[in-house]
């Protein structure tokens, strides 16, 4: 791994320690409400802190934008690590093993290097620009699966943008009859990298922030996945996006226009 991705794991297995520790005595862990299904623990801000201080100890000149605290730094830095210190927050809560912590470092506004770290399983992923993307070491690639019935899939769309959008549900619905099968897993950052390693063949998301997408996409795009907005027109950063195979990417285009229209 480059130096600066061996920060970032230094980072993560730091943040990993508060979070395991704290998974043992659930009860003791309090928590909170940013939204009316947005969770949030002692613990996330806890775990960010630290990924906080071991990054900007290492690199003092960079930014750094987290999902709990925002942003730190100078706005004309060049460098900036964008992090998500639990994502799947909620399946945290409930002692189901599957968040990650997300961290991803932007240079000039593309983002070059990203981790992404199961501390229950000890999964870690990590992708750097044009050198491959890797889980435990191990090159990995999305899979070459070419139909959407034997595609598995999987989504991240939020109640609050189902609630707005009910297209968004007769979405979910067309996917799981066309589809070998959809999941909803609660970490949207798993499902990017579950696609990359090729356990899943395409991922739909709606609603999301950057700190969800940015580790993951980088590591679709480095296992030669696809990435594109729901109209299949360009970039994910406006929160919703479609990640898969280059094979599945434009027949899941073809499904969220029939969905929707």
């Amino acid at each position: 791994m480059s130096p600066m991705l061996n920060t970032a794991f230094a980072a993560a297995r730091a943040a990993a320690l508060i979070i395991n520790k704290a998974s043992l005595n659930m009860d003791e862990v309090k928590i909170g409400r940013k939204g009316a299904h947005d969770m949030v623990t002692e613990i996330d801000q806890a775990a960010e802190e630290i990924i906080k201080e071991t990054l900007l100890a290492a690199y003092p000149k960079h930014a750094f934008i987290g999902e709990e605290s925002g942003f730190t730094g100078d706005e004309s830095a060049n460098h900036r690590w964008i992090v998500d210190p639990i994502d799947g927050t909620s399946n945290f809560i409930h002692g189901f093993p599957h968040y990650a912590i997300c961290i991803a470092l932007e240079v000039d506004r593309k983002i070059e290097h990203a981790l992404i770290y199961n501390p229950v399983t000890n999964d870690l992923f990590t992708a750097s620009r044009g050198s491959g993307a890797f889980l435990n070491n191990r090159r990995i690639r999305v899979s070459n699966r070419v139909r959407l019935n034997d595609a598995l899939l999987s989504s991240a769309i939020p109640s609050r943008e189902l609630k707005a959008n009910p297209k968004l549900i007769d979405l979910q619905t067309k996917l799981r009859f066309d589809a070998a099968g959809l999941r909803y897993t609660g970490s949207a950052a798993l499902d990017l990298a579950y696609v990359a390693a090729g356990y899943l063949d395409g991922f739909i998301g709606v609603g999301l922030k950057v700190w969800d997408l940015a580790a993951g996409v980088l590591l679709v795009k480095e296992a030669g996945g696809l990435i594109t907005d729901l109209a299949g027109e360009g970039e994910f950063m406006d929160g919703n996006i479609i990640a898969a195979t280059p094979k599945i990417l434009p027949v899941l285009i073809q499904e969220v226009a029939q969905a929707t229209a």
